[in-house]
């Protein structure tokens, strides 16, 4: 009889899952009245299908193998994927209007023009890019796609909870930021259930159109995210696509320019009167520079490397590292790369709270727009030793807005601050690359690969890279090996705006 009474239980089950909403005593009273009948009923056909005769016949509980569902899951649905598009664009972009005080673009770029414009970049540069919008509302998780000549695929996840989506975006970070746990790989579970959350649900998509290069349009929660870290299973993201992070795509510049050739201005400071040293800044300027003087002439030994790792351009440090000093070379010389090795900071509240250290004073966020960075256009501003408020909406406003703000096209930057060593050897081995492949996007990802790959190491007082070595001064020399393969050395860093 036991066994009976399970048979109204599973019929409630079943009768939920069809949208019929009985109490427990009507379907009691309904079982009571035909479960005689359907049992006979199951019995007949039994006996018809397997020709199994009367004395033959045992009756035995269903074998279930898992509970039956009481209420439907939806995990995913189609919707209109410009409508997201739309209205999304529009909302961010009076988002950061609105934290940066001033109108920043009358571009209103509808889905099939982004299509066609990503058709167009991607027979300049040979790569296949994508935009994909993430969004966090409170219905669910909406995801949008567009790709090269073709309509935006729009998706919804309704059990993807926004709270929950930013409380595992700050799980991660510190799971890779935590110093205990370097040597731990405890950060690939939140990797995990991100990657199943965003990339999932359009990886077929992706796959499908051969797509290498994704930019990233954030929500509110998601915009200091470190995207190369997100896992698989097997691989991180950066090891399937090249990434940047956009607030807009109308608030990107589209232009296409390669930088192979380009006249580099980098400027540091390895002493601060209120921040941390970063001793290793000077040998981090002349890896990339090939200047007759750094403030006075400072020679550093490079040696195995095939042709010379370097930039033209010039370097200066400390003294030489001034704000009135930045913008006189700005104003003169045609520089289109700008490296600043010194500490910035994302902070809560207004772009005035945001700042990179200079020698002498900050260069605050909301000052930025005041240099002529668009004429020659600065493709490319690197900040080399900078972190930012993980989680408060003003700074991540500041992070993601720092490339048109500031007027380049494209920014390079930490989510966190990495060790002085491992910004050194991840920005050497990025200034190689740069040179060779067709993006910028494409450069920070092979870097990001090398390293984790192990091939990018500091190994007895040399820093290896993946087109030689080169021997370190004894101040920032190690006797030991570092191993740069953990995504708190790489996973930090991300550019910001244009992947071209």
């Amino acid at each position: 009889m036991k066994r009976i009474q399970r048979y109204p239980l599973l019929f409630l089950d079943i009768l939920k899952h069809l949208g019929c909403n009985l109490t427990r005593n009507r379907v009691y009273k309904r079982m009571r009245r035909t479960l005689p009948i359907v049992l006979f009923g199951l019995v007949v056909m039994g006996l018809s299908t397997s020709g199994a005769s009367f004395g033959e016949l045992s009756v035995s509980p269903p074998v279930l193998s898992e509970p039956a569902p009481t209420v439907p899951r939806e995990i995913t649905r189609s919707i209109n994927g410009n409508n997201p598009i739309t209205t999304m664009e529009k909302k961010w972009e009076l988002d950061y209007e609105t934290y940066f005080g001033r109108n920043l673009t009358d571009s209103e770029l509808q889905a099939p023009d982004i299509a066609k414009i990503l058709t167009q970049i991607s027979q300049k540069t040979q790569t296949k890019p994508a935009v994909l919008w993430v969004v966090p509302e409170p219905e669910g998780l909406v995801l949008a796609l567009v790709t090269p000549g073709k309509e935006p695929l729009g998706l919804i996840q309704p059990n993807v909870i926004t709270e929950n989506l930013k409380a595992e975006v700050i799980n991660l970070y510190q799971e890779i930021t935590n110093p205990r746990k370097l040597q731990s790989r405890s950060y690939l579970e939140p990797a995990q259930r991100l990657y199943n959350q965003i990339i999932k649900p359009i990886e077929a998509q992706l796959e499908a159109e051969n797509i290498d290069t994704i930019l990233f349009c954030l929500g509110q929660g998601l915009r200091t995210l470190p995207l190369a870290v997100l896992q698989d299973g097997e691989r991180f993201l950066i090891e399937k696509y090249a990434l940047t992070r956009i607030p807009a795509f109308n608030l990107m510049n589209l232009n296409y320019e390669t930088v192979k050739n380009a006249a580099v201005l980098a400027m540091g400071a390895s002493e601060f009167k209120n921040q941390n040293p970063l001793p290793a800044v000077p040998f981090e300027l002349s890896t990339i520079v090939n200047s007759d003087g750094m403030n006075g002439n400072i020679t550093l030994p490079i040696t195995n490397l095939e042709n010379s790792p370097q930039w033209e351009g010039q370097s200066f440090l400390n003294q030489g590292f001034t704000v009135d000093n930045l913008k006189r070379l700005l104003s003169l010389s045609p520089y289109r790369i700008v490296h600043l090795a010194t500490h910035a900071e994302f902070k809560p509240g207004k772009p005035g709270n945001s700042y990179i250290q200079f020698w002498n004073e900050q260069l605050k966020l909301d000052q930025m727009g005041q240099f002529n960075w668009k004429n020659p256009p600065i493709e490319l501003l690197v900040l080399s030793a900078c972190k930012t408020a993980v989680g408060d909406k003003d700074a991540e406003l500041g992070f993601a807005g720092l490339a048109f703000q500031s007027g380049v096209k494209t920014a390079l930057a930490s989510l966190w601050y990495v060790s002085d060593t491992g910004t050194l050897a991840l920005m050497s081995e990025f200034y190689q690359q740069l040179k060779t492949t067709s993006t910028k996007a494409q450069a920070l990802q092979q870097t990001q690969i090398q390293m984790l790959k192990g091939d990018v190491r500091l190994q007895q007082g040399e820093l290896l890279l993946s087109r030689g070595e080169i021997s370190l001064p004894p101040e920032i020399a190690s006797e030991g090996t570092d191993n740069l393969s953990h995504p708190y050395y790489w996973g930090a860093f991300t550019l910001i705006g244009s992947p071209w």
